[in-house]
């Protein structure tokens, strides 16, 4: 199981392999592995037989693309995932500094805001590169300053360049890339 991750990162891909991932939103937890334990990082889940792992100290089927939301289901249900609140998402929360809400923040998604919305920043550049816009729109429309902080951005947060990006077609992205309507979701 991957943590958050704060820049792009290749993994080793076996020939022949498959994967499934499962990515959960911002602030989601799956006991006993908190996220700001795993950032830039990992955690094993122990293998216990044929297409079975221990999660939480209980031995589950290993997910599919066919049950992949009935496990998270299940997860939930038992209490070993759950969704923390955001501090300063939804409620105001009376008498907190704006330094406990960071750290809060921080504890919650191991990440800061500022991480979140330069990672989100990068993604929805990404998303318009791709899509076959100029740099000069993105650097316009997201708030870059210019094609260096775009270019610097993207090569850390999405692992490629602006020029990459149009020519990538299916390329693999990094798992920070993502196509969610939402920053920080």
């Amino acid at each position: 199981m991957r943590g958050p991750e704060t820049a792009a990162t290749t993994a080793p891909v076996p020939p022949d392999a498959e994967f499934l991932g499962i990515r959960f939103a911002l602030g989601a937890v799956l006991r006993p592995h908190p996220a700001a334990s795993i950032v830039d990082g990992h955690a094993t889940l122990p293998v216990t037989g044929s297409n079975r792992i221990v999660i939480g100290g209980e031995d589950w089927e290993a997910p599919t693309y066919e049950n992949a939301e009935h496990f998270v289901r299940r997860l939930q249900g038992a209490g070993l995932l759950a969704r923390s609140q955001l501090p300063g998402s939804g409620h105001p929360e009376t008498h907190r500094s704006r330094r406990t809400l960071q750290r809060r923040y921080r504890a919650t998604t191991g990440l800061s805001q500022v991480a979140v919305t330069q990672i989100d920043r990068a993604n929805a550049a990404a998303t318009m590169l791709r899509d076959g816009l100029d740099w000069r729109a993105a650097v316009a429309t997201l708030g870059y300053f210019d094609q260096a902080h775009l270019a610097h951005a993207l090569r850390r947060y999405v692992g490629h360049t602006a020029r990459g990006l149009g020519a990538a077609g299916d390329a693999a992205m990094s798992f920070l890339y993502k196509t969610g309507p939402e920053p920080g979701s």
